[in-house]
């Protein structure tokens, strides 16, 4: 046995573990949460009779301390990747004394909801020389000292990665240092962070040369020109944006007639951000021509007069866009969006576009080539619809979404059947209209295919 994993097991005791230690000597991987019963004697058995222990999780084991994890460190010199979740008597000690003794191959570490203090941060900064992923979530009692001191350490020199959530203690000089500190990182994901600012996530973009995927979550602090001095100053190679619930993130009053390029940017996320419909994404689209991949769900306040100049700014052709929840959308931009893009476009998704008709599904069926997935759930589509899209061959669908589309009836289920080998999924959820026994004649034609209902 090389991989063990037991959750919620409330009945488990130190013995059993043990046993299990005893019995498998070249365990690799271990995964326990919410063994109530588990302690450190427990997990010292395990340090001392696995020392081939790679991976080690612990969540939600209220009896765990410091002293296992200590004799971890100190007995298994391979472990590599670490995580520990909500548990409440695993302070400092234990997380220094493991980071500190394992420092020679540790590669991940993810620590959340700990009562740990800025000495671990300062602890992984010095002794992380080999580690690429960290993760630190929920640390309330880490401030603004211990990201500093981490950054600062100049240990982390391998990090490629690098997730900070719900950490309070998260500012502007904190993430600068940690852009000094760790020169190869390629991705930054922040969210629910009260104090980063424009400032702040300008000076990491511009210190932060490697960075390829940055993503901010509920960082209201940030504004539209932050997010776009960040784009003009970092990384050429930067790839993928994200910026969701990001509510200082405001619709500017026009758009300038002259901006720089972002050429490198291929991917943009914008989603649940209610101040950005206008103007803001005519800018986003002059600054980032290239872009390939969309997402602009539960963006109410879009409207197509909003969405045509982005669309129209994109050189090399989108390849996939999200448009679910923009629910001021009409056919007329999807027959645009089709019209220009449909050589590459493969995916899209409509979800909750009530306004979107049969007509959308005409310029499908007439412009894409190389279309695999479509979502129009909750649209106004009807049996037409369905009926044109299945004559359209060169389509090659893989998986089609029409939950909810009240106008589907019976008599698309003909069509839909003839839809070719290539369909693999199919979601006729909540519509109303189709019987019980028209889906399991579609199911007995389409059996290859998984087809919820």
């Amino acid at each position: 046995l090389r991989v063990l994993s037991m959750w919620k097991v409330p009945l488990i005791t130190d013995a059993g573990l043990s046993e299990i230690a005893d019995g498998c000597p070249l365990l690799e991987k271990l995964d326990l949460c919410q063994c109530p019963l588990i302690t450190d004697k427990g997990l010292v058995a395990v340090a001392k009779k696995c020392p081939n222990l790679t991976s080690l999780t612990i969540e939600s084991c209220a009896n765990i301390c410091n002293e296992g994890l200590q004799v971890i460190g100190r007995s298994c010199p391979k472990l590599k990747s670490l995580t520990i979740k909500d548990c409440l008597h695993v302070g400092d000690q234990g997380i220094v004394s493991l980071v500190s003794s394992a420092s020679s191959c540790l590669e991940r570490i993810k620590l959340q909801a700990l009562n740990i203090s800025d000495i671990v941060l300062a602890v992984i900064g010095h002794y992380g020389k080999n580690l690429i992923d960290l993760s630190l979530n929920g640390l309330q009692n880490v401030g603004e000292k211990g990201f500093w001191v981490m950054g600062n350490a100049l240990g982390l020199q391998k990090l490629r990665s690098i997730t900070i959530n719900c950490c309070n203690g998260l500012t502007d000089k904190g993430l600068q240092a940690i852009a000094k500190g760790s020169p190869f990182l390629k991705q930054l994901f922040v969210r629910k962070s009260c104090y980063l600012s424009d400032a702040g996530l300008r000076s990491f973009a511009e210190t932060a040369r490697a960075l390829e995927n940055l993503h901010l979550e509920d960082c209201n602090r940030i504004t539209l020109m932050g997010v776009l001095g960040a784009l003009l100053t970092c990384n050429p190679e930067l790839k993928s944006l994200v910026l969701v619930r990001c509510l200082g993130i405001r619709d500017i009053a026009f758009a300038p007639t002259q901006l720089p390029s972002c050429m490198s940017l291929r991917s943009l996320t914008i989603r649940d951000c209610p101040g950005v419909t206008g103007a803001s994404l005519q800018v986003v689209g002059k600054i980032c021509p290239q872009l390939q991949k969309l997402d602009l769900s539960g963006q109410v306040g879009v409207t197509d007069a909003s969405l045509i100049p982005l669309i129209q700014s994109s050189e090399v052709g989108f390849v996939e866009v999200n448009l679910s929840g923009c629910v001021n959308l009409t056919e007329a931009l999807v027959t645009m969006l089709v019209k220009a893009h449909g050589s590459t476009l493969k995916m899209l998704n409509l979800d909750g576009c009530k306004r979107i008709t049969d007509q959308s599904l005409v310029a499908i069926a007439d412009s894409c080539s190389v279309f695999d997935d479509l979502d129009l759930s909750c649209s106004s589509i009807s049996d037409y619809g369905v009926a044109v899209l299945a004559s359209a061959r060169q389509l090659n669908l893989c998986t089609l979404s029409l939950a909810s589309c009240s106008k589907v009836t019976d008599k698309s289920l003909p069509f839909l059947g003839n839809m070719g080998k290539s369909m693999v999924g199919l979601n006729l959820q909540h519509c109303s209209l189709i019987s019980i026994h028209g889906i399991g004649l579609l199911e007995e034609k389409l059996w290859w295919c998984d087809i919820i209902s």
